[in-house]
């Protein structure tokens, strides 16, 4: 793919304001200049990861039209959201660090006196149209302006479901910084965010916000928005830093040696948000299943089950082919089988990862039954127990 220019003032003015802008001028030729640029588009680390589906279209369109797949991929009733109030995120953190899960990959982590917001979607569809798209499955757990002051809104990449035109729109009215990975400021610049306020990162790029230290570090995945996908955004995960805690949110990638790197370079963390939900047969480069959730987690914590893993980017879109639920209970598997703790909070929900966690399965009653194709044949009384891989509710843990 050759590099290309940005485009020209006439047909930026066509584009839709949540398309955002094309990376150009310094910031050009700085995402030109990038290590990880090369033969005109951002190359992933471990080699080159598929970006489209692979397999035939008919076998993906069969999957995505049977009637009961389709139906496994919503819940059955309403999603119990946290009613989150200004008072619970207003008084501080005992330990000096609570996440709360706002829903899909958007975390609040209020660490070490500061406040980080991690991809932040308020809007109702992850689309650049407001009446096309997947459509959140549960409310927002409360109002933007409800978070009260945020230090630091970091973003992982330039996807609708991650970077949400209406939600960065309103926190451009405020004094937060935004730290995003390269290139990925062009489209914060065009809905009104100012320049001093971005800072915009390289893979291993550092910036320091209020204490915080906050690096860009490698994920495996792509970018794009609009009608043609450049690779002239870059994704990325992040490593947070404060005085006491450290932290890591995986953004969206897929499973790659790097892991081990990152925790070595900035760990170990007292807490990880991993991707473990629209992972697909169709897409394995470019995001995880709960199983390689917990082995990127473990990777993280130096091979060793170590702080309290958050499982993100689920519940909230249907972007996939796998049940709703699916994630939620391969993750109590996985790291139950890897003996690591995982907090589960219902959307919205503070917790604190020294103290108490939320830990029940708050999905099972609004979901159907859910196939277990990973989990191991039982033995019950020396005899191999069932292996086809099917449980119902009530013959769950």
């Amino acid at each position: 793919m050759a590099a290309s220019s940005a485009p020209g003032p006439g047909l930026s003015a066509l584009r839709p304001p949540a398309f955002g802008a094309e990376p150009a001028g310094e910031r050009l030729a700085r995402i030109r200049r990038s290590p990880h640029f090369a033969n005109g588009a951002f190359q992933n680390p471990g080699g080159p990861a598929r970006v489209r589906p692979s397999g035939s279209s008919r076998d993906m369109a069969r999957l995505y039209l049977d009637k009961d797949a389709r139906s496994r991929r919503a819940p059955r009733g309403a999603i119990p959201v946290h009613p989150t109030t200004l008072a619970d995120l207003t008084r501080p953190p005992a330990t000096g660090l609570r996440l709360t899960w706002t829903g899909h990959s958007g975390v609040l982590a209020e660490i070490d006196g500061r406040r980080v917001l991690f991809d932040p979607v308020w809007g109702e569809r992850c689309s650049p149209f407001p009446f096309a798209g997947p459509k959140r499955l549960h409310p927002v757990p409360l109002p933007l302006a409800a978070l009260g002051p945020v230090d630091v809104v970091v973003i992982s990449h330039d996807h609708y479901d991650h970077l949400d035109m209406p939600t960065i729109r309103e926190l451009a009215g405020t004094d937060t910084v935004f730290a995003v990975p390269l290139g990925v400021g062009a489209h914060l610049e065009r809905w009104g965010v100012p320049g001093e306020r971005l800072r915009e990162l390289d893979w291993q790029e550092s910036t320091r916000v209020g204490g915080l230290t906050l690096t860009a570090t490698p994920a495996r995945h792509f970018c794009g928005r609009g009608l043609r996908n450049t690779q002239h955004t870059l994704w990325a995960s992040w490593a947070v830093a404060g005085e006491r805690h450290r932290i890591y949110h995986s953004g969206d990638t897929g499973y790659f040696d790097g892991f081990r790197g990152i925790g070595a370079a900035h760990g170990p963390f007292d807490a990880t948000m991993i991707q473990v939900g629209a992972y697909s047969e169709f897409w394995p480069d470019i995001h995880m299943t709960p199983e390689e959730g917990v082995r990127a987690h473990l990777d993280l914590q130096g091979g060793e089950p170590g702080g309290v893993l958050l499982p993100i980017h689920w519940g909230t879109f249907n972007l996939a082919p796998h049940a709703w639920a699916e994630p939620g209970e391969w993750m109590k598997d996985a790291a139950e089988e890897a003996g690591q703790a995982v907090a589960f909070p219902r959307p919205g929900e503070p917790f604190e990862p020294a103290g108490r966690l939320p830990a029940g399965a708050w999905w099972r009653a609004v979901s159907g039954p859910i196939a277990r194709p990973w989990r191991r044949p039982r033995i019950a009384g020396g005899v191999a127990g069932t292996s086809e891989g099917h449980l119902d509710h009530a013959g769950e843990r």
